[in-house]
């Protein structure tokens, strides 16, 4: 099977970059990237710069796109925001379903119903299998169903990268979806949910995880439609699982740990000057740091105590770094602050630091504006996971 793929929710081309360090027959047929109420377009103008343009729609809302008009390909990926994916019936006379306006997860999903990939790999933070909190995992549940009724299978992982190798401690949700009529979906179609998690899946063979003995939770999605999901489905999803034939087997894993790769090992020599704190800055960086107990005052005129712990300041070179946010760089809380190897100072992270982080190539952002390079890094993937993942990806594909 030829190694062509769509890539949507682009960003700063994390996948595409993943996906071509394990295997330069990867060929990226289109893509899209736009970030809503921006004036520059800064993530599409550094995805161009580096991997050229393919047509007049990349740059635009991807709702705007016809999804006829996209490429046909074997893999879609995708990065998209986690929203709440309720939905509403259908109108009378009216065709397919309807989430709230803006809700990503539908354009996913109609490019799929439309191009009907083999395969496909999707990224959302971790939180996605709790959401939302009134009715937890109803919005993975109706994802779920959603695919079962386009004949798709899904396995997922909530990979924390620092557990295997990376700088950061990042953990991300992540899915492989396949069609039940490709060759991998009829091996799968017999498989035991026990084997799939554990030894023969896709997670399974790229990130090794230590026996479980627990339980396997099961729940069926065989609702009416997927707006009754969307109304009645209510579960507790594990960090692993799988779905098929709508039926869905979670379990809660542990990984086999690999050695990390520390901060200090990836801070940058002679850090420009702009990048270390000030002494008239210090009291506000330790004040952010350090723990509160805060009386407020509600809305509604209650009387609470707001409280926080310490977060380590400045921030340890030999663990990985904390997840990094896209407000990285800014005077807050988040934002990483070390003491600098070579001058003894206190700095925050270099924007290179940051793509070193991410484990993009040196001077990726370059192009743009420091507070853009800080947000699309706290956009972005842990390419080398996507490399992980791309050479179990490359063995699949050449079985088809």
């Amino acid at each position: 099977m030829k190694k062509t793929m769509c890539e949507l929710f682009a960003g700063v081309g994390g996948f595409r970059l993943g996906l071509e360090k394990s295997s330069k027959e990867w060929e990226t047929v289109w893509f899209s990237q736009w970030e809503p109420g921006a004036k520059k377009q800064w993530a599409h103008e550094c995805y161009t710069i580096h991997f050229g343009d393919v047509d007049d729609n990349t740059g635009k809302d991807i709702a705007e796109v016809n999804k006829k008009d996209i490429p046909d390909h074997n893999l879609l990926v995708g990065g998209f925001p986690c929203q709440d994916y309720s939905v509403a019936r259908p109108l009378p006379g009216s065709k397919g379903l309807h989430g709230q306006k803006g809700v990503l997860w539908w354009q996913i999903r109609d490019t799929l119903e439309v191009k009907k990939a083999p395969f496909g790999l999707l990224e959302n933070v971790d939180r996605l299998l709790k959401s939302p909190a009134s009715q937890r995992g109803r919005d993975f549940g109706v994802m779920l169903a959603c695919l079962a009724d386009l004949g798709y299978s899904a396995e997922w992982r909530i990979v924390n990268a620092a557990e295997y190798g990376a700088a950061q401690r990042r953990r991300r949700t992540f899915i492989f979806i396949y069609r039940n009529d490709t060759k991998y979906g009829l091996q799968m179609k017999d498989a035991e949910p026990y084997n799939v998690m554990r030894f023969d899946g896709f997670f399974a063979r790229t990130f090794p995880i230590q026996d479980f003995s627990e339980r396997i939770k099961i729940v069926s999605l065989n609702y009416k439609d997927i707006p009754e999901v969307s109304d009645k489905f209510k579960f507790d999803f594990e960090n692993a699982g799988y779905m098929t034939q709508g039926n869905v087997y979670t379990i809660s894993t542990k990984p086999v740990e690999e050695e990390p790769t520390t901060l200090g090992s990836i801070v940058q020599e002679d850090a420009p000057e702009q990048y270390y704190i000030t002494d008239d800055k210090m009291e506000k960086w330790e004040y952010l740091k350090g723990s509160k107990r805060i009386e407020r005052k509600s809305s509604t005129g209650h009387t609470y105590t707001f409280s926080e712990g310490a977060i380590a300041f400045p921030d340890p070179l030999d663990k990985p770094a904390r997840t990094m946010l896209t407000s990285e760089g800014t005077t807050n809380r988040s934002t990483h602050v070390i003491r600098d190897p070579k001058k003894k100072k206190l700095r925050l992270l270099t924007p290179l630091e940051t793509e070193r982080i991410q484990g993009f190539n040196d001077n990726w952002t370059e192009m743009m504006p420091d507070r853009m390079r800080y947000f699309c890094m706290g956009n972005a993937l842990v390419v080398p996971m996507i490399t992980r993942m791309g050479k179990t990806l490359n063995k699949i594909f050449e079985q088809e």
